[in-house]
C-alpha cells in the first residue's frame, strides 16, 4: 500500500508532472523536528505554512522597497502603489472576478464578514427580515449576523445538516421566503470538511430576491474559485490560510453590491472630500480601505497566489484528495475512532473522536510523536452540538503533506487508543 500510494506523489495531469517532494522542500518550517521527531504539520485548516517565495518577497520588500501606498510622489511610493494594485488584479484573476475594483483588502475573512454585516446589513436589513445561515458555520459567520439581528429585530434561520454532515437542501428551499434578505454560508466547513453546494445555494437565494455571502476561507487554498460561476454577491477569504501572511484578508463584492454598501470604517484614504460640514467617500474598493493598508502583507499575498498558480489548483485539489482518501482509509480501521462528517463532497479534513479519550489528550499524544493536529470545537460549537460531541481532534492536510505523515497520524491514534485502553 505504501509503495503504491507514495508513487502517486509524482502524478500526471494534462501531461504535466508535479513532484510534490520538491515543492515541500520550499517550506522551511517543514524540516523542523518536534521532541526529536520530524514535524508532521496537519493543522492546515487553522493556518498554512509559508514557502520561501512568500518569506523572501516580504523580507525583500521591507528591506529594500518599503513605502506606504498612494499619494507619494517619490519612486518607492510609486513602486509600492504599483505592486499593491498589481496584487489586487492577481486576486481578481484568482477568484475570476469581473474587475480588480471588486476586490477589497481587509484584515481577514472575519473582518470581511463583519464589514458586510456592519455596513450593507445595517442599511438593508430591518425588523422582521430573515437571515439564513447553515448549521456548519464558523463562529465568524454567525456572530456578526446574530448581533445585527438583535439590533434590527431580524430573524435568523438555520439550514439543518444530516448525519453525513451535508446540508438539507430541501429544507433550505422551504426556509427561503420573500422575507429572506441574506443567505450566508461557508464554502467548506472548517470543522468537518464538507464542501457545500454554494452555486445552488446562491441560485436559490437569488431566485428569492436575497443577497448572498460565501465564507471561502477554507476553500480558496484548496480548489479553483469562480465567484461569477458561484453567483454570490460577497466572498471572503484569509491570506494566512493560503500560504500567505496573517492579518490580511480579501472581500470580493460584486460591483453593484459594493456600490450600494456604505463605508464601514472611516479615516484617511477612503474619501473624496472632507469638510466639517459634509464629507463624500471614494468609490469601491478604496471606500472600504480606511487608513494605511497592510502593504507588506498584500505583497506577500501576491507572492502566495503566484506560488499556488505555479503549482496549479487542479494539481493541489487532486493531491489533497489522495491524502484525504488514504487518511480516511487508515483512520477508519481503528475500532475506537468515530469520524465526524462523511459528506460525499469533502475537503482534506478528518475530524474525529476517540472512545474514552478527550480530543485534547489525543492531540497531546500525537504531539509527542511530532504530529501537529488541532483539538477543540474549532469555533463551530453549533456543529459540535449537532453531532453531540463537545469537541473533536482534527487533522487537516495540504498538498505539501506526505503519505508517510498520514501513516504517522494513524499510528499515533493507535498509540492513544492503546494508552487509554491500558
Amino acid at each position: 500500500m505504501r509503495a503504491m500510494v507514495k508513487a502517486n506523489e509524482m502524478k500526471t495531469i494534462t501531461g504535466q508532472k508535479v513532484d510534490f517532494s520538491k515543492i515541500r522542500d520550499q517550506f522551511p518550517v517543514l524540516a523542523s523536528t518536534v521532541r526529536g521527531k520530524p514535524l508532521a504539520y496537519l493543522d492546515n485548516a487553522a493556518t498554512t505554512q509559508k514557502p520561501w517565495a512568500v518569506i523572501d518577497k516580504m523580507r525583500d520588500f521591507d528591506s529594500r522597497e518599503y513605502a506606504t501606498v498612494r499619494r507619494g510622489a517619490y519612486r518607492f511610493a510609486e513602486q509600492a502603489t504599483h505592486e499593491f494594485e498589481e496584487v489586487r488584479a492577481k486576486v481578481a484573476l484568482f477568484l475570476k472576478a469581473s474587475s480588480p475594483e471588486e476586490i477589497v483588502f481587509t484584515s481577514g475573512a472575519t473582518m470581511g464578514v463583519n464589514l458586510v454585516a456592519g455596513s450593507w446589513g445595517r442599511k438593508f436589513i430591518g425588523e422582521g427580515d430573515e437571515i439564513i445561515l447553515s448549521h456548519l458555520e464558523h463562529h465568524a459567520n454567525i456572530l456578526p449576523w446574530q448581533m445585527l439581528a438583535q439590533e434590527k429585530g431580524a430573524v435568523i434561520k438555520v439550514i439543518p445538516v444530516n448525519d453525513a454532515g451535508e446540508l438539507d437542501m430541501e429544507e433550505y428551499g422551504r426556509l427561503l421566503s420573500s422575507r429572506t434578505k441574506l443567505v450566508a454560508v461557508n464554502h467548506v466547513a472548517n470543522s468537518i470538511g464538507t464542501i457545500n453546494p454554494v452555486q445552488t445555494i446562491c441560485q436559490m437565494a437569488k431566485a428569492a430576491g436575497a443577497v448572498t455571502l460565501v465564507d471561502g476561507a477554507q476553500a480558496a487554498p484548496h480548489m479553483k474559485i469562480d465567484v461569477r460561476e458561484i453567483g454570490c454577491d460577497f466572498y471572503v477569504l484569509s491570506a494566512h490560510k493560503m500560504y500567505g501572511p496573517s492579518g490580511l484578508g480579501v472581500l470580493y463584492g460584486r460591483k453593484e453590491a459594493l456600490e450600494r454598501t456604505p463605508p464601514f470604517l472611516t479615516g484617511g484614504d477612503m474619501i473624496e472630500r472632507v469638510t466639517f460640514e459634509k464629507s463624500t467617500f471614494a468609490k469601491p474598493p478604496h471606500r472600504f480601505e480606511a487608513g494605511t493598508p497592510p502593504v507588506t502583507q498584500v505583497i506577500g499575498l501576491g507572492a502566495a497566489i503566484d506560488f499556488l498558480s505555479s503549482v496549479g489548483m487542479d494539481h493541489i485539489e487532486q493531491q489533497e484528495k489522495k491524502l484525504l482518501d488514504y487518511a480516511t482509509e487508515l483512520v477508519s480501521r481503528i475500532e475506537t475512532v468515530n469520524i465526524i462528517g462523511a459528506a460525499r463532497d469533502k475537503a482534506a479534513i478528518i475530524s474525529f473522536t476517540l472512545a474514552d479519550a478527550h480530543p485534547h489528550d489525543v492531540a497531546t499524544i500525537l504531539d509527542s510523536e511530532g504530529v501537529a493536529v488541532r483539538a477543540g470545537h474549532h469555533c463551530a460549537q453549533p456543529t459540535m452540538d449537532r453531532f453531540c460531541v463537545p469537541a473533536t481532534t482534527r487533522a487537516s492536510f495540504s498538498f505539501y503533506n506526505t503519505f508517510e505523515e498520514v501513516e504517522r497520524l494513524a499510528e499515533g491514534i493507535k498509540q492513544a487508543t492503546d494508552l487509554f485502553r491500558g
